[in-house]
Parts: C-alpha cells; sequence; structure tokens
C-alpha cells in the first residue's frame, strides 16, 4: 500500500518523464490505493447558513404599490437576525449606554470650600471635652463633606465591534422570541393620534417600538405618536441595544432591514433559496423549519 504521501509524489515524477495522459491515470490510480482519504474541500470553510424567510405584518397604512402581507415575504440575513444569543454582550452594551446617559454634576463641597472662619473653636487643652479645629471640620453640623461625590464623567468606552455584535444578538433575541416584524413601510399620513390607536390596537401592537430606515420618522407618523405612551418611533440612527431590549416587539421597515443587513451583516456563504411561489403551506413549513414565526404569532 501507498502512503499518502508517496502517493502524491509519484505522480509528478512520472508526469515529467511520460505523456500527460499516462500520468494522469497513475495518480488516478495512486489515489485509489492510497489508505488515507483527501480532505474534503469544504471541511475547512465556514458552515453555510440558511436564510430567514419572515412573513411580512400588515402595515399601518397599505398603498397601492407596497407588497401583499399575505403574498409576500420578507429574507432576512442569518448572520444578523439569527445571531447567538450572548446575554454578557447585551450587559456590556447596555451597561455602556446608560453609562453614558449619567449627567455626573453632582457636587459637594469640602472643609476648604465651606464659607466661615478659620478660628479654633475652644481650646485644645482644659475643658474636659473633644478638641475641634475650625468650624468647617467634617464632625460638626454646617461643616464641610468628606469624600463628598464631585462632578465627574461616568461615560465608558466599548470597542465599536462589541457594540456591533450586541446589536445583532439584540435583533436576533427578539426574533427567537416571535417579537420582531417587518412592514413594508412606516407612514400615517393624516396624523391622528386616535386614528393610529385603534390601529396598534387592531393589530395587537402595544408596547412596539418602530423603526424606519429613512433619515426621520415621517411627520404624520411623528406627530400622531408622540401622544402614545405604550408605542414610538425612532430612525435607524437613533436606535440602540437599550432600546431594543427595553421594548416588548420591534417592527422594521424593508428600509430598515437594509440598513442593518448593510452595517451589521459578516461574511460566511449562504444557502440559495429556490425561486418558487409562495403558499400559505410554504410559509407553514418555512416557520417550522426555522422557528421565526411572524409578530402576531
Amino acid at each position: 500500500m501507498l502512503t499518502r504521501r508517496l502517493a502524491g509524489a509519484l505522480p509528478n515524477l512520472f508526469l515529467q518523464r511520460a505523456g500527460t495522459s499516462v500520468g494522469s491515470a497513475f495518480a488516478h490510480c495512486c489515489r485509489a490505493q492510497s489508505t488515507l482519504a483527501e480532505p474534503s474541500p469544504t471541511s475547512s470553510a465556514a458552515p453555510i447558513k440558511k436564510p430567514l424567510v419572515l412573513e411580512l405584518t400588515p402595515p399601518l397604512k397599505q398603498f397601492r404599490n407596497d407588497p401583499k402581507p399575505d403574498k409576500d415575504v420578507v429574507v432576512l440575513d442569518p448572520t444578523v437576525f439569527d445571531h447567538p444569543i450572548r446575554r454578557d454582550i447585551l450587559h456590556l452594551c447596555v451597561t455602556h449606554h446608560l453609562d453614558s446617559l449619567r449627567q455626573g454634576s453632582a457636587n459637594t463641597k469640602t472643609r476648604s470650600e465651606v464659607r466661615g472662619s478659620g478660628r479654633k473653636i475652644r481650646p485644645q487643652k482644659g475643658t474636659g471635652r473633644a478638641r475641634l479645629g475650625d468650624g468647617q471640620s467634617p464632625m460638626l453640623v454646617g461643616g464641610g463633606i468628606a469624600f463628598g461625590p464631585k462632578p465627574r464623567d461616568f461615560s465608558t468606552k466599548l470597542p465599536r465591534k462589541v457594540i456591533q455584535m450586541g446589536m445583532r444578538v439584540a435583533l436576533s433575541a427578539k426574533v427567537k422570541e416571535r417579537h420582531l416584524g417587518v412592514m413594508s413601510r412606516l407612514d400615517w399620513p393624516n396624523g391622528k393620534t386616535k386614528h393610529l390607536q385603534q390601529k396598534i390596537d387592531l393589530l395587537g401592537l402595544r408596547k412596539t417600538l418602530f423603526i424606519t430606515g429613512e433619515n426621520e420618522v415621517t411627520t404624520g407618523l411623528k406627530r400622531a405618536i408622540n401622544m402614545l405612551k405604550y408605542a414610538a418611533a425612532v430612525t435607524v440612527a437613533e436606535v440602540n441595544v437599550y432600546e431594543l431590549l427595553k421594548w416588548e416587539r420591534v417592527i422594521l421597515d424593508l428600509k430598515a432591514v437594509e440598513y442593518f443587513e448593510t452595517t451589521l451583516k459578516k461574511e460566511v456563504p449562504l444557502a440559495s433559496l429556490p425561486v418558487v411561489d409562495v403558499t400559505p403551506e410554504l410559509l407553514q413549513t418555512s416557520e417550522q423549519a426555522s422557528a421565526t414565526p411572524s409578530i402576531n404569532a
């Protein structure tokens, strides 16, 4: 029997002395007699991830050219919306955000900053009482504060890649909890809070954060949703890990999905999806396979 190293060396030597066709046949024969199997070309490659198929959530306002929620689906990048859950990363991102919100303006006066005379209150000896210095002593009422707070910056630093991973983990957690949905667009033309409240209750979207990929929230939606305590609308530039975890549900529009996939995706091999007609049976099978049903589940 030929070893793997010898089997690889003999064809090269033979090809130098013989023709190409004979050398190829001899190399094939040596590989057949080798005791060690050749490594698979995909054994060292990154694992192939399957895209997530999510049914569209009915929009707040259906326009003529919008995709139909009962006929169209959205395909999500698994590197963004199917990331392994890392609670430690979420904790780092939330702590980093809350630290940046602290004012750090607490301030107390030390004994050197309290107004008053530096005269000694009573003699050092002869009174039988405890010895005291001036009236600004921390032991006395109205005196300075020993080791009190001073203005400081509580903000902490966190690497950019850790923050990006936190966004991927937070979005993936919402998908696994079945609390993430995708709408074709986020718009409310009339700007009426009462009508928007009725629509949100009809869709069952209380305690929901609406995220749009536009540069700013549309005027009508912003004016209508500002009066609601159980819903909010922000842009992708304003959202962070803390906001994603704070709200029970998250709704993205198609431009927000595109933005997150552009800024957060990782280059790994993805399985291709066949081009087929979307039917209710296909949606049900896809939801069972990927365990990522719609927001209304």
